[in-house]
């Protein structure tokens, strides 16, 4: 398509000659945009892959791809129901769980929490936490006074391994006297990690017949959490499990029902991140425009001595096509690898960052997560890729037409 002719010529205009510093700086300008452009598009796609991926993997992982509740109520005969649950096909772990809001105090430090009641057996094998025991040994995780916290809780309250706390749950007793909380004095047998600042820092585990005691349950349960093979896939398996309780009182809601708007809410912001940053690369390809005119103009005479020469206008229009797609394609080329870079390094980027600022640039009280996310995803390189070569080759179709357009009469005239 392109002859070794146009190739040569192309080549000689894109280089810098005394007299033409100024175009061929703009046409610089326009390849460092158009690299910035698709590095950053490149980059805020995979952090915002990584936050939704992450979000979704910390939420089935801890709250489960369906939960069976009898809202207003608690499920009394639930290991019927749990043994029910558990025939079904599809079906990977099933965990009763007792469940109440409580006051935990450690000295000077309270906080409200959500208290979850849960048997040892099912936290061993319940992998979002028995993978994240940071400090401690679920061994321990049995008896009436025995409690697991995560680290941000026992950091803020300066608990450790064999620290007591008090927790209060609102659930007391009627007296002469009125209605009187119920205290209980426990101590922490492990910490735990679960990648999940909000869970890190509300929750406290008990084991489940001390929390069902506390909570005033009678050996009842809150929710029992089920897990499946597929958690994309969960609607077919949770209509089997409402046919088998076959329980007007019992309602199955499965993730996408309880985080769909949350989920939602990141795959719209991460659509509108993508037409913004689309934009970058659009005002560099108006610069790519900007340079070719102005070295069109610059090349007038050139052209006209070419057309006398016998040189074709496609000919012509090819030559300074290949000398804008040349912008464009090195600008991509080091864009795709830049963001590419940084994407795969981030965490350690934002380590060295904070360090030189001395500030927290992802606080993990705000964004959930405990560290940065990133996941590539090779098809939206490729779409970004594409997307950028297409923007740019567009951009010199006009300056690459008008130049084929010169009459070298009208050029050459007042030479």
């Amino acid at each position: 398509m392109f002859g070794r002719f146009e190739r040569t010529i192309a080549l000689r205009y894109l280089r810098t000659r005394r007299g033409e510093r100024f175009a061929s700086l703009i046409a610089l300008f326009s390849l460092v945009g158009i690299m910035l452009g698709v590095a950053t598009l490149i980059i805020v796609m995979a952090v915002m892959n990584g936050f939704k991926s992450d979000l979704m993997g910390r939420i089935l992982g801890l709250h489960g791809d369906l939960n069976v509740y009898a809202y207003g109520k608690t499920i009394t005969d639930y290991p019927e129901d749990v043994a029910r649950i558990q025939r079904v096909p599809g079906v990977r772990r099933v965990i009763p769980m007792a469940q109440g809001t409580v006051l935990a105090e450690a000295e000077s430090y309270s906080t409200g929490a959500a208290l979850q009641g849960i048997s040892l057996e099912d936290l061993r094998g319940w992998p979002a936490l028995n993978s994240g025991v940071f400090d401690g040994s679920l061994d321990n995780f049995k008896g009436n006074d025995a409690v697991a916290i995560g680290v941000t809780m026992a950091a803020r309250a300066g608990l450790h391994v064999g620290s007591s706390m008090t927790i209060l749950s609102p659930n007391g007793r009627s007296t002469p006297f009125g209605m009187v909380p119920r205290v209980h004095r426990v101590h922490v047998v492990a910490i735990f990690d679960a990648n999940w600042n909000d869970y890190n820092s509300n929750v406290v585990l008990m084991p489940l017949a001390a929390a069902q005691s506390f909570l005033l349950m009678d050996k009842a349960v809150s929710v029992i959490q089920i897990n499946t093979t597929d958690s994309l896939n969960v609607v077919p398996v949770g209509r089997e499990i409402t046919r088998v309780l076959d329980d007007p009182r019992l309602n199955v809601v499965s993730w996408a029902q309880s985080a769909n708007g949350f989920l939602d809410a990141v795959t719209v912001e991460q659509n509108v991140m993508f037409l913004i940053l689309t934009l970058i690369i659009l005002v560099a390809a108006f610069n790519v425009i900007s340079s070719l005119i102005m070295m069109v103009k610059d090349k007038t005479r050139d052209i006209a001595i070419l057309r006398t020469f016998g040189v074709s206008r496609a000919s012509i229009m090819r030559i300074f096509l290949m000398c804008g797609a040349a912008v464009g394609v090195i600008g991509t080329c080091f864009g795709t690898a830049l963001g590419i870079a940084f994407a795969l390094n981030i965490e350690r980027i934002r380590h060295v960052l904070e360090h030189l600022t001395g500030t927290n640039l992802f606080n993990s009280e705000v964004y959930f997560l405990s560290r940065l996310p990133a996941r590539l995803v090779w098809s939206q390189v490729i779409e970004v890729v594409v997307l950028s070569l297409v923007l740019s080759l567009l951009a010199t179709l006009y300056p690459s037409w008008r130049a084929a357009k010169t009459d070298p009469v009208e050029a050459l005239r007042h030479e």
